[in-house]
């Protein structure tokens, strides 16, 4: 076992590998990935009216601001189209959008000053401008809905302390889980008990194709073509492939489940792509299955917490 990293008093990081889980995502199309995140975000905007009765939601639609309009926040509008308790009021957006009933804008400063807006729901990506955004949102009484586990896992003690600041909702559930309210369980799962680990196969890329590398025996580099010409795979796949995507899902499920502010460049993270065609066969020889696992878990005061490939029996739910 690489011996524990220690980052401070209250903090402590090692890799080690456990065979239970919590959590596991399976891998799905694209395609449904982005639908599935849409109806996720339709369902997070809902969560942030808790306290708005549905007859009332009805006579007042509820005004939403979309920052972005790219796959997600698009489909997303779609779904809101028609509704009668929600309607996109504004999108911000760099260029004309011609094809759009709404009011279009490039100037965030347009939709923070707008009073007739309640929600304001980023699917930017990235941390700027996104986080001065979401920032300028809740200082003028707006709630908050994203999909940016990037942003929240660099901010979460600023955007969660601003929004209990100001009296309004933040919700991030969309960011981690497709089309499965992960976080949301997770946040209400602690409020009832005490969570002590939370682990899971978080990133869909890479169990597609270590999946694939298990069942054809294919090298990595065919494996990694076929999942992008599938469009499981972006085209610069280092996020999924080196497991920074599955870093950023554990640290907001930890952050989540142990009420704590763990940093992602402090989790020991590896990846899946010195992963061999050999070493897959060599694991299927001896009963094994290669899986890109995330877990954290909390001792005390202390958050242990890696992402790594783990050998788990082929007959294990895991495999």
């Amino acid at each position: 076992m690489v011996p524990p990293v220690s980052h401070g008093k209250s903090f402590l990081v090692f890799p080690i590998v456990f065979s239970q889980t919590l959590c596991y995502i399976v891998p799905i199309k694209k395609s449904s990935v982005f639908v599935r995140r849409t109806f996720l975000l339709n369902l997070t905007v809902s969560s942030a009216l808790d306290g708005v009765t549905k007859k009332e939601r009805r006579s007042f639609p509820v005004n939403i601001a979309l920052l972005g309009f790219g796959t997600v926040g698009s489909h997303f509008y779609k779904l809101c189209e028609g509704r009668t308790d929600l309607h996109v009021s504004t999108v911000l957006s760099r260029r004309p959008r011609p094809e759009l009933t709404c009011t279009v804008t490039a100037d965030h400063d347009e939709i923070v000053r707008d009073p007739s807006i309640d929600i304001v729901v980023e699917v930017m990506g990235g941390i700027e401008p996104a986080y001065s955004y979401l920032c300028a949102a809740m200082r003028a009484g707006k709630h908050v809905v994203t999909a940016n586990k990037q942003l929240m896992c660099a901010h979460f003690d600023e955007l969660t302390a601003l929004a209990k600041e100001q009296g309004v909702a933040l919700r991030c559930t969309a960011a981690a889980g497709g089309g499965i309210p992960w976080l949301t369980s997770l946040s209400r799962a602690s409020e009832l008990d005490e969570i002590t680990a939370v682990e899971g196969i978080l990133n869909g890329t890479t169990n597609y194709m270590l999946s694939a590398m298990t069942n054809s025996g294919a090298d990595y580099a065919p494996a990694l073509r076929k999942a992008q010409e599938l469009g499981y795979a972006e085209a610069d796949p280092t996020a999924d492939v080196e497991g920074l995507d599955a870093r950023r899902k554990i640290v907001l499920s930890a952050d989540l489940a142990f009420g704590v502010n763990i940093r992602e460049e402090d989790i020991p993270c590896v990846g899946i792509s010195s992963i061999t065609a050999g070493d897959i066969a060599k694991a299927k020889d001896e009963g094994l299955t290669y899986k890109l696992i995330a877990r954290a878990e909390k001792n005390g005061r202390a958050v242990a917490a890696f992402v790594c490939p783990t050998l788990f029996p082929s007959s294990a739910p895991e495999a």
